[in-house]
Formats: C-alpha cells, structure tokens, sequence
C-alpha cells in the first residue's frame, strides 16, 4: 500500500463516533492537500475490507454527497445513530461535528 493511501486509511480509522471529516481534510494531513478525490478512491476501493468508518466522511460544505438515495440514507441514519444532526438539505454543523485530529495525535500514527 501506497503511504498516502496507508494515512488516510489510518486517518478514517481514528474518527471516533459522533464526529465527522471532510474529504479534503483527510488527505491534507494524510500528505496530499489537493488529493479528496483520492481520498474517495480510498473509500470505494477499501472500507469494507479495512472496516472503515466512511459514514463519517463527509464533503467539505458538511454535506452528504453520495449521490444514490439508498446509500444517502444509509450514511444519514448512521451519522444520526452516533449522535450527529443532520438536517433536511443532509448537512452536517463542522463547528460542532468536525473531528480536528493534530498531526502529533496518538490515535494517527502517520508515516
């Protein structure tokens, strides 16, 4: 595995319920700030596999931007599970959901 794609695995891993981050987010302390897109990747291609969090991954309006209904619901209703509002345009309030992890942080261990 790449060790961009290693951090942001170990990043989502490290988002404790109730609280959320943004794609962007993600990859700029993973070591890419242009890299949400890849970021994305990451979910498709390995949230099952590594048991990722990726309900608790959200764009950077704070918005669910999964576009198929069913999965959109899905995400919501397990957001609303740990806790988190989400309102009727399915957004998210980052000033009191956004997880703020310092790069110094135990619970991610970058490379």
């Amino acid at each position: 595995m790449k060790p961009f794609t290693e951090n942001v695995v170990k990043i989502i891993s490290s988002i404790p319920a109730g609280r959320v981050m943004t794609y962007g987010q993600i990859a700029k302390l993973a070591g890419s700030p242009r890299g949400a897109r890849q970021v994305v990747r990451v979910l498709h291609t390995m949230s099952q596999a590594h048991q990722l969090p990726w309900h608790r991954v959200i764009n950077s309006k704070g918005a669910i931007s999964i576009k198929d209904d069913q999965q959109n619901d899905i995400q919501r209703k397990l957001l609303q599970k740990e806790g988190i509002i989400v309102d009727t345009s399915n957004t998210i309030d980052l000033n009191t959901y956004q997880h703020h992890p310092n790069e110094i942080d135990d619970d991610v261990n970058l490379i």
